[in-house]
């Protein structure tokens, strides 16, 4: 082949020597060139011809070198020109020229003729190539400009610039040889954000870019940076929130020039994450962290060090610290989060340490240095017998910036909790000399003469055999020695004894011949506080193991009272999770059920039933598993037992959150048998109901009419297989539509049965007064009482529960005498027993309305039993909320519910802990004829509330509380759902509530502060997302007002560029705000804060209500940003609204393409569209997208026609046997080399 060529080519340069000799003094006349190029091209058509495929390329490749070897530029010239003719005669495919030529090693920028030619001629040919070919040439072009030096000879620059030529004509919009999106991405790969463009492009390059910032824009939320979740326990997990684990940046889609803010690393929104408590999985979530692979994350590390100095900072300006005020829970909540992310790996423990130390220095924060050093002391002491000790030296010079005294510290008052963290650093110390002599080290610290007191006062009480549990002294030595197990023994098995009791004093239980060991004092909370994570292990670990050994030797003396109300207590620490509520579930329980010890199991469910608090939501349906399990077998269907399993399961299944139904039970879809109960009927409809609960809060089958292909679909057909049953309509008809499958009987018996249970529930005395001593004599804080088993046997004693119908043995004649054994009974009794059921009771009583009457009969009698409800505010948010439709005209009966549930904690709540003043003030005063319509201040206030809460502000609108044992796992939690349940309460329809949450910020208001405006929109789409559809569907309304207004609709009016009218943030700095601009912001608010359930109604929205009044240019750009930013999550949780979104975009602008004579915004509009192929519809949405391209006018249809692959209309330049090149997408890309574009 070689040779071949070599003689066509040669054939044409050769020259006489004449010429040589005197070089540019002859010249050829055209004709000759011509006659020459002709005859070259006719031997190199023959010998083509002759060519097998495969060979193509070698032979071009072959040319290129060839031409590349001559050192005269008139033959290279007339090579180049060979080579044009042969691509403008369709010989030779235009890509593979173009790619041979630029790709050669030979192309250097020091040889600036052959450059200059080289680059006119691929600037003369380019036009042939297809797209994808002209991107990939791009990216090789601006590689190859990056091979020239940033200083070089101004004479050669001219020559250069024929590179750049061609980088023009690529991205010059109007030739359209490939999609400027493809353009922009090649150029952002090379030039991030950040990164000068090589000086030979000057501003070709950024000003091209620049061109995409309005599609960047139309990508993007309003106010991103500012919007913050709600931390609750179901971990607000959500495609929304997650970030990239190593740069905190949000994982943005395509390679566009975003605004600034959201190219930086998000660690606000890390750092409130952070500081929530209960918020760990949240965190894993966001950041993709996985507990089986330890991989240490800095970024994390870093926001965890900042939180410490930030809570050093807090303790120099509060007074006190044990008053359960901010810094205490706050130094509570950072020991709990370290623990759980050092341990887990994903912090290193010496490397915060060291950074603790740098931004310490120099500070002089002290006054937080013992609850700093009682942090670090929980982790030291759990994991320094595992690691090597120099991880933990850092510590010291930590001690040396923290404590300069030259003096003794003086020993501090032992009676108080917080001298624990007063001897926290004396601690560290014994533990790291106690590793020291272990090691047999060199490392050994002698004491720090400032601690000297703190360490004699230790050793001294060490000596002291009989500990008294009246001060901290068994805790400080437990602190200090739990490494140590010759020195941990003394203090720890004190504390065992208390609770363990002697074993030879008995107490009785209630019911028959039911006896526990004689201890009934727990520790109480403070003392278990105050012990380190190490020591409070070993005393879980102990407890545990002494259940297991008694469960074995089948003792029949129960297990002390103190004992187990203080295992409770220790569950609630999350940092013992693994030998906590994991070993409690996946060991314990399993053991004493293989021992047959039914005794404890009793125990074991009525712990789970009365005193556990924040269970991670997979070990509760965990539990529900072996419950059913446990129904199953044969020995367990002894009374007390049957009762206490369906308890405890009755309590699970309806205490499910509504964001936990789905991501629990879709876990069991491959065999849903487990979480179902193959007998009980009446257990499987509680779990009916609750799936439909869970459905309609999150909105789950919203936009969808059938229940085909979901999660549900396996779970009802698996119950209606074990247990068939129908179901009253007026339960059906609130069901969402979707599971309205369920089958149906008719009957007028059901308001008779609803009066048959009021006569039974209120028509004896007994129950009621029951019920009514109960809530006089009791309080639910359990965790602050140290008498309650005292308190529990007086009420067992005045009220006996008979469990094995004693009551009808002995009235049969004659009595028969049963003697049944009763299994312990700690804290259950009928009242506690009835509460779940008395929410179904309620639930059933508003289906029906006839008896509307005798729900307020039980409300009055039996309300305040909500007293002790574990969930009183979700209880009733999830009531009003599911029943929005059937109690809107029901004021009265609302007011009533809210009052009995919320009326019933009055006395264990400090004042404003839920409903707000003015609602207190002016709602619950029932004045049927004028109720009370609220004002702006007010729908202000409340939303300022939870604005407030939520940026930590101190002291915060709600007051500070426990929250290992509250309801809800932080403050806005909290004030989230309060603010729910009062919006819903209200006598006013859904929608009017709806609108005045919108005119918070819609319309201007004195009391909402300007320059926070976005945290506010942040709150109102957190309250309004979680309301009922009529509250939030509003939004429909307002977006289509603003789509209407003369200002989108006329184009005279419009002063300036519409995108900076849609940029909310810079009109609102510039004090130029529009409504446009605002009702976007919000829209976007409130839909990053959306279930997917409740965007999917977006499409229909689009389709029906928008599209047909969607007729000018800026109202289309609009929809498209108000839209485009959430097609990745439609992409990620509803691919089927993506595609008709998709669908609609193009169907909106062939409308406006219709109506108008001339688009100004062609481009940003394509680059949008293109965008969206690439990155979210890919071909999902080509058949209909074709019809519709097929329609737009010439101008539009060029730029789109990459999408669709259509064959241009155009007349082209190039001769049409110059179409089919041989190149993959050659038909639907020939582009002329100079196109009239015509609008």
């Amino acid at each position: 082949m070689e040779t071949q060529l070599q003689s066509i080519f040669e054939e044409v340069v050769k020259t006489e020597i004449i010429e040589e000799a005197f070089p540019g003094m002859f010249m050829d006349t055209p004709e000759d060139e011509k006659t020459k190029l002709i005859s070259c091209l006719a031997a190199f058509r023959q010998f083509w011809s002759g060519l097998s495929q495969e060979s193509h390329e070698q032979c071009i490749q072959w040319i290129v070198k060839f031409i590349h070897g001559q050192h005269s530029p008139k033959r290279i010239s007339f090579l180049y020109d060979c080579l044009a003719m042969a691509v403008e005669t369709g010989l030779l495919p235009p890509r593979m020229v173009c790619e041979s030529l630029i790709n050669s090693d030979t192309l250097e920028w020091e040889r600036t003729q052959l450059w200059a030619l080289t680059f006119k001629l691929v600037r003369k040919i380019i036009g042939g190539v297809d797209y994808k070919g002209v991107r990939d040439l791009l990216k090789v072009i601006l590689e190859k400009i990056l091979t020239i030096p940033n200083t070089v000879s101004s004479a050669v620059v001219q020559q250069l610039l024929a590179a750049r030529e061609v980088i023009a004509y690529i991205l010059e919009r109007n030739a359209c040889l490939l999609p400027a999106y493809f353009a922009v991405t090649e150029i952002r790969k090379l030039y991030p954000e950040g990164k000068l463009p090589h000086w030979l492009l000057g501003n070709l390059v950024s000003d091209f870019v620049d061109t995409f910032r309005p599609t960047a824009r139309i990508n993007s939320i309003c106010g991103r940076c500012s919007l913050l979740p709600v931390v609750n326990n179901s971990g607000a997990i959500c495609n929304s929130w997650k970030l990239d684990p190593t740069t905190l940046r949000f994982p943005l889609k395509g390679l566009l020039p975003y605004d600034k803010d959201l190219f930086e690393p998000q660690t606000a929104l890390l750092r409130y994450v952070l500081e929530q408590p209960y918020s760990r999985d949240m965190v894993c979530n966001m950041l993709g962290l996985n507990k089986q692979h330890k991989q240490r994350c800095p970024v994390l590390e870093d926001q965890l060090v900042d939180l410490v100095v930030y809570a050093m900072e807090r303790s120099e300006t509060e007074e006190k610290f044990d008053d359960g005020g901010t810094s205490q829970l706050l130094w509570q909540h950072l020991s709990s989060q370290l623990i759980f992310f050092v341990l887990f790996q994903f912090a290193s423990f010496p490397h915060m340490v060291l950074s603790l130390h740098q931004k310490l220095a120099g500070r002089g924060l002290i006054k937080g240095r013992d609850h700093l050093m009682w942090v670090l002391l929980q982790f030291i002491s759990g994991s320094i017998q595992k690691n090597a000790l120099a991880d933990f030296l850092p510590v010291m010079k930590l001690f040396d910036l923290l404590y300069p005294e030259k003096e003794c510290i003086p020993v501090p008052d032992i009676n108080k909790p917080q001298s624990t963290h007063a001897f926290a650093m004396t601690c560290i110390w014994i533990h790291l000399n106690r590793k020291a002599q272990n090691d047999n080290s060199k490392l050994q610290i002698p004491i720090p003469h400032s601690l000297k007191f703190h360490h004699e006062f230790l050793q001294q009480s060490l000596r002291n055999k009989s500990l008294q549990m009246n001060d901290y002294k068994i805790a400080l030595l437990c602190n200090a020695y739990s490494t140590n197990s010759e020195c941990f023994t003394l203090p720890m098995g004190a504390l065992v004894e208390t609770i363990y009791g002697n074993g030879i004093m008995k107490i009785p239980l209630p019911g028959t011949s039911s006896l526990a060991s004689a201890s009934i004092t727990p520790l109480p909370m403070n003392l278990l506080d105050s012990l380190t994570v190490h020591a409070k292990m070993s005393l879980i670990h102990s407890i545990a193991t002494r259940v297991i050994k008694l469960a074995h030797t089948k003792s029949i003396v129960a297990l002390a009272p103190a004992l187990v109300e203080t295992y409770s207590r220790l569950l609630v620490y999350m940092e013992i999770e693994s030998l906590g509520i994991k070993g409690f579930i996946s060991q314990l329980l399993p053991t004493v059920f293989k021992s047959h010890a039914w005794g404890i199991l009793h125990t074991l469910l009525e712990m789970f039933s009365y005193r556990m608090h924040h269970i991670q939501p997979h070990y509760r349906v965990q539990l529900l598993s072996h419950l059913h399990t446990l129904a199953a077998v044969a020995q367990t269907n002894q009374n007390q037992l049957h009762l206490c399993v369906e308890s405890t399961a009755l309590r699970l299944i309806t205490a499910l959150g509504s964001s936990e139904v789905q991501p629990q039970f879709t876990r069991f879809l491959s065999d849903p048998k487990t979480v179902l109960s193959a007998e009980s009927e009446e257990l499987n409809r509680a779990l009916i109901l609750t799936l439909a609960r869970a459905t309609h809060v999150t909105d789950f089958f919203t936009g969808s009419d059938s229940i085909q292909g979901t999660w549900c679909k396996d779970i009802l057909q698996t119950i209606m297989n074990f247990t068939p049953h129908n179901w009253a309509s007026h339960t059906l008809s609130c069901f969402p539509g979707p599971l309205q499958a369920m089958r149906s009987h008719e009957g007028n018996e059901a308001q008779v049965c609803y009066f048959i249970i009021q006569l039974l529930l209120l028509k004896p005395n007994d129950f009621r007064n029951r019920v009514s001593d109960f809530v006089k004599e009791n309080s639910p804080e359990h965790w602050l009482q140290n008498d309650w088993h005292t308190k529990h046997m007086n009420y067992h004693k005045k009220y006996p529960e008979k469990l094995y119908f004693e009551g009808l043995a002995e009235q049969v004649d004659p009595p028969v005498q049963i003697q049944s054994s009763y299994l312990p009974i700690y804290f259950g009794n009928v009242c506690l027993r009835f509460l779940p059921v008395f929410d179904i009771v309620i639930h059933r009583f508003l289906e029906l309305h006839p008896v509307s009457k005798s729900l307020e009969t039980l409300l009055d009698h039996l309300g305040g039993l909500y007293k002790f409800h574990d969930r009183p505010v979700t209880y009733l948010y999830n009531t009003l909320h599911y029943y929005e439709m059937y109690l809107r005209n029901r004021d009265h009966l609302k007011r009533k519910l809210v009052h009995a549930i919320i009326g019933s904690l009055k006395d264990n709540r400090p004042q404003g802990w839920c409903l707000s003043d003015t609602y207190l003030k002016y709602a619950m005063n029932p004045r049927e004829d004028n109720p009370w319509v609220p004002d702006d201040s007010y729908y202000c206030k409340l939303i300022g509330r939870l604005v407030d809460t939520m940026a930590g502000k101190s002291p915060g609108p709600f007051p500070n509380c426990d929250w290992r044992f509250n309801e809800f796992p932080n403050p806005a939690a909290h004030a989230l759902h309060v603010t729910c349940v009062e919006l819903m309460a209200l006598a006013v329809p859904g929608k009017d509530v709806g609108n005045a949450l919108l005119n918070v910020v819609l319309k201007s208001q004195p009391l909402v502060p300007r320059e926070n405006i976005t945290a506010w929109m942040n709150a109102i789409g957190l309250i309004i997302t979680a309301l009922p559809e009529p509250y939030w569907i509003v939004l429909h309304d307002r977006i289509v007002s603003v789509i209407s207004s003369p200002s989108l609709t006329t184009e005279t009016e419009w002063v300036g560029y519409p995108f900076r009218l849609f940029d909310f943030t810079a009109c609102h700095q510039s004090y130029s705000e529009m409504s446009c601009s605002y009702t976007l912001a919000l829209a976007h608010a409130v839909w990053h804060h959306s279930s997917i359930g409740q965007l999917s109604l977006i499409p229909k929205f689009l389709t029906e209500v928008l599209l047909p009044i969607v007729k000018t240019e800026f109202q289309l750009l609009y929809v498209y940003h108000l839209v485009g930013p959430f097609l990745q999550r439609f992409q990620q949780e509803r691919t089927r609204c993506m595609i008709e979104i998709g669908v609609a975009f193009y169907d909106m602008l062939l409308n406006v393409d219709q109506c108008s004579t001339h688009l100004n915004y062609m481009d940003p509009i394509c680059d949008f569209l293109y965008h969206m192929k690439y990155m979210f519809t890919g071909d999902s949405v080509k058949e209909q997208v074709e019809k519709i391209i097929c329609n737009l006018k010439p101008a539009l249809k060029l730029r789109l026609r990459f999408i669709t692959h259509i064959s241009k209309m155009e007349p082209a330049a190039v001769p049409p046997q110059a179409i089919n090149n041989g190149s993959p997408a050659s038909q639907s890309s020939q582009v002329p080399a100079s196109l009239p574009v015509t609008q």
